[in-house]
């Protein structure tokens, strides 16, 4: 099993009421409502291996240098947080230390590599695994790793984690008309203004679906343009071509990496935690009560 850890601490934030506090008064909304979803997670699905993804470089100069627009949006103001830091709410911020302060005394695996980010590890780790894969995330994006042959499936939460859209390829080709292979090429076909991901202007979702289902995949579009029989419209044909340029560089900036070199890192789940010692001190510091005392209860089932 495989997090999508800022994912899940994001809404858990919002999920959370900030009522929920530090003995100190510091809200700790994010920690204990992550930790709550592990719980959950473990004892839904029982995983032998867990690993938190973490988003080492939430906008890779890489993809930057590749579309200038990536995330640019997300970008605080300069003044307010430095370039390029990613605007977080005030009191999340300062709860992801714990975040990972926490992981990394319970034993869990905690994985981020600098350059990339958690989508990255996720495709790595996939990648590389021998047996199934459940991937937990509120990103879409990773859908493109769904793969029914392999046992590859994203957990996607609908509320809370406890109501999670098990999301294969059957679901894939009746939302989206694309298996898992051709989630990334309809992604970058139609755009992500969340990501800051321009698309082709004039190709929606549906267009793109009907494009691929006709073409395979987006070589197969591409070669299209310049077949006078292909069944293109002029105007289709007339965007795809002045999108030659974004679509040169979207397939390496919208696919996951699944090179990352990984540090070697245990990743079974842990039966007991790593540093009692300093999970107690971060307990008794932060007020996680029974959020934590539940998932180690459940660890050591």
């Amino acid at each position: 099993m495989l997090l999508d850890t800022a994912s899940l601490y994001f809404r858990a934030y919002f999920g959370v009421p900030d009522s929920v506090r530090a003995p100190d008064g510091t809200p700790v909304n994010a920690v204990r409502g992550l930790l709550d979803f592990i719980d959950r997670l473990v004892k839904d699905h029982r995983p032998d291996h867990l690993v938190a993804c973490m988003d080492a470089d939430w906008r890779p100069a890489w993809r930057v240098e590749l579309i200038p627009s990536y995330k640019a949006h997300r970008v605080a103001e300069e003044h307010e947080a430095g370039p390029d830091e990613e605007e977080v709410p005030d009191t999340l911020s300062p709860q992801v230390p714990v975040i990972e302060a926490v992981l990394d005394a319970v034993g869990i695996a905690r994985v981020g590599v600098p350059e990339y980010e958690a989508d990255d590890v996720i495709g790595t780790f996939t990648a590389r695994a021998k047996g199934p894969v459940d991937i937990v995330t509120g990103d879409r994006d990773l859908y493109q790793l769904v793969d029914d042959a392999r046992g590859v499936r994203v957990l996607y939460p609908l509320k809370g984690v406890g109501t999670l859209q098990t999301t294969d390829e059957a679901l894939l080709r009746e939302k989206y008309g694309v298996d898992g292979r051709g989630y990334a090429d309809l992604a970058l076909l139609r755009g992500d203004p969340s990501d800051g991901l321009p698309g082709v202007p004039g190709i929606g979702e549906k267009t793109a679906a009907r494009l691929l289902a006709e073409f395979g995949d987006l070589a197969g579009i591409l070669a299209a343009v310049d077949d006078p029989g292909a069944k293109l419209t002029p105007s289709q044909r007339k965007r795809l071509r002045e999108a030659g340029p974004y679509l040169a560089v979207a397939p390496k900036v919208v696919r996951v990496a699944a090179d990352v070199p990984l540090p070697d890192v245990g990743t079974a789940l842990p039966r007991a935690p790593r540093d009692r010692a300093e999970l107690e001190r971060l307990a008794g510091r932060w007020g996680l009560g029974g959020s934590l005392q539940r998932l180690l209860t459940t660890l050591g089932a």
